[in-house]
């Protein structure tokens, strides 16, 4: 499979180098324009200022509570105050999950207290917690191969490393045990479940996150939490001596009712085919541990500074409309996503690209597309503008970010624009994830190319959309 993989890449890259000299989808006063949006962006930090502006006024925004309501007012404003038009709030709602008291400690034979927090949607201990022995699994699916007589009474422990790297490739696999463990425990007869942190970092730091989309069962799977790496490794040793571990577990979650949500969405009209859309997206929302500054704080400030630079350099606006999308509720499920593609079906064979940046704020390195084969050419003519901030062609195999999920899926063309995430999983989903963390460089880098790339396909005749 990987040298598959190889092999399609240079064969992409090949038809990438190919689409050097002039074509169709960018004309040289197409490539002057994004050339000076590129240059704009060197000279102008408000990606940053929206990052500091949203992570300060408004700071953590979880998902159908107050602060997420002030995140849309705030988003708003923002939007207006750019200039775009047709700003608005398009409402949906949401299963509310509020964090509580999280306590864990090793009662025996070594006692000391551990870093927790409770993963999202778990359910609660109750007020006096649970008290058990610990049976330890490498992987998901060796616990999932155990039997009921291993497990039942038990608190099961996940110990499964994620492995670092730069396209965050390892975390679709370390998630599968955030996400399952708790029910498969509850098969077996466990009374709760830990999880190593789906996360990089070696810091004492647990790494939130959602076991499974809003408004699943609600009492399904036992109470979970997740365990600081330094936790985990100690937690580890301990059972390494070959002696029973005993430990409490006390994490009081509470479930709400469903409460308001939104997507927060303005507009660049386009003045020629205002009908026909580029979609750039980043999520609003974020957990309750950080203020949310790497995930999605900077693609907040990405795409709004990106918008603000096509607003100051082309008043009469691109071709095509560009139509910017703050999601609600994506931590919870990418509830906000698939109201999207809900509320606007009709819309979507109107939808010539969709983009969103959800992967912090390192330097965007590659540009992976997925698009039909015919339009690889067009494709890599607006890829090759970007070359000068050190992005590289990648595949054609594009998956977007978690919220283009259901428009890839109904067949709207995807780009990404892949920053380097070698230390993104350090923060993600923790108490760590502040707005110190923000690279203003990197951050001006990602919004010169957002700036770029959102003008030329609106403003390039090119149509990437599938042919039916």
């Amino acid at each position: 499979m990987k040298l598959l993989l190889a092999l399609f890449a240079v064969g992409l890259g090949s038809m990438y180098a190919e689409a050097q000299s002039p074509v169709s989808a960018v004309t040289p006063a197409m490539t002057a324009t994004a050339n000076q949006l590129l240059a704009s962006a060197r000279q102008d930090n408000q990606g940053y200022e929206l990052v500091r502006s949203l992570t300060t006024e408004v700071g953590p925004r979880l998902a159908g509570t107050e602060a997420e309501a002030r995140a849309r007012q705030w988003a708003v404003e923002k939007l207006q105050v750019l200039g775009l038009q047709n700003v608005r709030v398009e409402p949906f709602q949401v299963p509310v999950w509020l964090r509580g008291v999280e306590l864990g400690e090793i009662v025996s034979p070594f006692p000391q207290s551990l870093t927790i927090t409770a993963l999202g949607g778990s359910a609660s201990t109750g007020k006096q917690g649970v008290e058990a022995e610990v049976i330890v699994f490498d992987s998901l699916s060796a616990l999932q191969h155990a039997s009921r007589m291993q497990v039942e009474g038990k608190i099961v422990f996940i110990d499964e490393v994620m492995v670092r790297s730069r396209d965050g490739a390892g975390y679709g696999l370390a998630v599968q045990k955030r996400l399952a463990t708790a029910y498969v425990s509850e098969q077996l007869g466990a009374v709760a479940a830990l999880i190593r942190s789906v996360g990089t970092s070696s810091h004492r730091f647990a790494h939130t996150g959602q076991m499974r989309q809003a408004g699943a069962d609600a009492e399904a799977g036992v109470p979970m939490a997740a365990l600081a790496a330094p936790d985990a490794d100690q937690l580890k040793r301990a059972l390494g001596y070959g002696k029973p571990v005993t430990v409490k577990l006390v994490i009081t979650p509470q479930r709400l009712p469903p409460a308001s949500s939104g997507n927060v969405i303005g507009e660049i009209v386009g003045r020629e085919a205002p009908q026909e859309i580029v979609l750039v997206g980043a999520h609003l929302d974020s957990w309750d541990l950080g203020t949310g500054a790497v995930d999605d704080g900077a693609g907040i400030g990405v795409v709004l500074g990106a918008a603000k630079l096509i607003m100051q350099q082309l008043p009469q606006g691109p071709r095509r409309t560009i139509r910017v999308v703050l999601f609600g509720a994506e931590e919870v499920g990418t509830v906000g996503a698939k109201a999207y593609a809900r509320e606007h079906a009709a819309e979507l064979p109107d939808h010539i690209v969709a983009t969103e940046s959800d992967f912090g704020s390192g330097d965007i390195w590659r540009f992976d597309s997925r698009v039909d084969e015919e339009k690889l050419l067009q494709m890599a003519a607006i890829a090759k503008v970007l070359e000068p901030l050190g992005i590289a062609p990648g595949n054609n195999t594009a998956r977007g970010g978690p919220d283009l999920k259901y428009l890839r899926e109904m067949g709207v063309p995807i780009v990404s624009l892949l920053q380097d995430g070698q230390d993104y999983f350090d923060f993600h989903h923790t108490a760590d994830d502040t707005f110190d963390k923000i690279a203003p460089r990197a951050l001006d880098q990602n919004v010169a190319a957002y700036a770029a790339f959102m003008y030329l396909v609106a403003e390039t005749t090119a149509d990437f959309r599938q042919q039916h």
